[in-house]
């Protein structure tokens, strides 16, 4: 491998972080746009929206050259690594490099903190260049098509993060930090097109009712105007209007308006064109295409495309398909190497054996009845450990990923295997925040189970009763079709449910390995240091620190 991962960097601080005050008028090109594109008046405007997913799969963006640092992904691998649904099976060489964010050890100082800060940082402004470029007075349709563009991508980022850095209650914490100064459903600061680098020098933390109200904003203009967007990619690595009503359905979740969110989540399906479109077990269990195409995957609402081209690809293991697909054999994440991202035991075996969504990660041993199964799943001669195997000969990384497939299948040519697509957004999210918000307004969930019958398993079967024992059976089946994709976190956060990682027959570390009561506290994101040293308002008004919690 090149340029092996030295572990040291986690433990070290970065001196440069990005900051919301410092990144106002910076411009940041990305491996899809030059400098020059964007400083030149000609398709300036289509560059700059071009810039937002360019950014999403931009290598390196810290300066730092970590190997993890890949972009949009890498944000969904961490929130992942922060629950209970996914460890590593090895902590050594190669996935030592994720171990901060499983160990939940951020402090404002250290790199894992400030790598998240930092990337959204960068990220919210190539929004906040093309809503600048599309400003609010535009009056030509396809400008404001761009605008609408701009601001439901903005709007997406600002609720990734008012979701992730929002302080709420738990077992860990108090809401009161170290200065005296009350953080409770506090969220970050809002910057746009229009702030001012002076008013980003004392810009306090939004409530949650001003995020709300700010980030509808943006959705509002979006649905209103996205029809006159034209550009080649919407609806993969651009949102379209089905998307639009997808943001708004997790936005409403957010704040447990549950009626709403199911409204806007119907919409989004029907627009998308219909439950049907839910992918199927040839498609998911593809051995060529399985997550990792537009074009094989019909559920697909959203997403981002690393191309060979990208830096990320051609540094041959700094890239999504390196870190989360043991096929790779070129990878981190390979067989070859033993270290790769692993589904907890206990949610692995609580999957039905007749769900094909439980051909997603290797048999735990060689006695398993879906060994046949997973194996026709298989492309020719890459497992060939999986032939001829004789009992009491154990699994090579048990449990490990198997969803997304090397692009074409193609699992030791890197520049073709890692030329893959990352799913956003997806109908199937849709259908759980429907599934959900309607189990909380009514206890209805019939479609539910209906649905996972026609679709997933034809064996589903739920002895739950009550809502709140319907809502946990929802929720659980998300997480396992949500699984790898980054939205775990947020479902944790929001229904404050527990994270169990230490049970009998646990595969998490011991290091690794606590459980809490309720919503763990580090889901609770610090911000950087650097963001107070240069926002005044931000200086005394930080999440408090947790890592201290866990040094066992």
């Amino acid at each position: 491998m090149k340029n092996i991962f030295k572990s040291a960097f986690f433990l070290a601080l970065v001196s440069a972080g990005m900051t919301l005050t410092g990144c106002i008028d910076e411009v940041h090109p990305t491996d899809n746009v030059d400098q020059g594109q964007l400083d030149g008046l000609a398709g300036k405007g289509e560059a700059l929206i071009e810039a937002m997913p360019g950014f999403m799969v931009n290598w390196n963006t810290q300066g730092a050259e970590w190997h993890g640092d890949f972009g949009y992904s890498s944000m969904m691998h961490i929130r992942d690594l922060m629950t209970g649904d996914m460890t590593t099976c090895a902590a050594g060489l190669n996935y030592n490099q994720w171990s901060g964010f499983e160990r939940a050890s951020m402090t404002a100082s250290l790199a894992t903190a400030q790598y998240i800060w930092n990337y959204y940082t960068k990220q919210i402004l190539t929004t906040n260049k093309a809503a600048e470029f599309y400003h609010e007075g535009v009056t030509e349709d396809s400008d404001k098509g761009g605008r609408a563009v701009a601001l439901a991508f903005r709007a997406m980022l600002y609720l990734d993060i008012a979701r992730w850095y929002e302080f709420l209650q738990n077992e860990g914490t108090s809401s009161t930090n170290d200065h005296g100064n009350n953080v409770l459903n506090l969220t970050v600061p809002i910057v746009t097109e229009k702030t001012l680098e002076t008013d980003a020098y004392n810009n306090p933390r939004a409530t949650r009712q001003q995020m709300f109200d700010f980030i509808k904003s943006d959705l509002d203009y979006a649905v209103a105007n996205i029809q006159y967007a034209q550009y080649s990619q919407m609806g993969t690595l651009l949102p379209n209007l089905a998307c639009v009503y997808g943001l708004y359905a997790r936005l409403f979740m957010w704040v447990e308006n549950y009626s709403e969110a199911a409204k806007y989540a119907d919409m989004a399906i029907r627009e998308h064109g219909g439950m049907d479109y839910s992918l199927t077990e040839d498609e998911w269990n593809n051995p060529t295409s399985g997550f990792n195409s537009f074009d094989s995957n019909s559920s697909w609402m959203w997403g981002l495309q690393f191309e060979k081209e990208n830096e990320s690809i051609q540094t041959g293991i700094c890239n999504w398909t390196s870190m989360i697909s043991p096929e790779a054999v070129y990878g981190y994440a390979s067989f070859q190497v033993g270290a790769a991202p692993v589904i907890s035991a206990d949610m692995y075996d609580r999957i039905s054996d007749t769900d094909f969504r439980k051909l997603s990660w290797m048999v735990p041993d060689y006695n398993s009845p879906l060994l046949d199964k997973l194996t026709s799943c298989l492309p020719g001669g890459v497992y060939n450990f999986l032939q001829g195997v004789e009992d009491g000969v154990e699994v090579t990384m048990p449990l490990a990923c198997l969803k997304f497939r090397p692009g074409f299948g193609s699992y030791d040519e890197f520049s073709v295997g890692s030329s893959v697509a990352v799913p956003i957004m997806r109908l199937e999210e849709m259908l759980f925040i429907k599934f959900e918000a309607v189990a909380h307004t009514s206890g209805d969930i019939s479609e539910f189970k209906q649905w996972m019958t026609d679709y997933r398993d034809p064996n589903y079967a739920t002895t739950a009763a009550s809502i709140d024992d319907m809502v946990e059976e929802i929720v659980f089946q998300k997480r396992v079709e949500l699984w790898g994709e980054g939205h775990t976190l947020f479902d944790i956060k929001r229904l404050n449910y527990s994270v169990t990682r230490r049970y009998d027959g646990t595969n998490f570390r011991n290091e690794t390995a606590f459980n809490t009561v309720g919503r763990p506290a580090w889901m609770n994101m610090v911000f950087v240091q650097t963001e107070g040293n240069s926002n005044s308002a931000m200086k005394d008004w930080n999440n408090p620190e947790f890592a201290s919690l866990f040094n066992n």
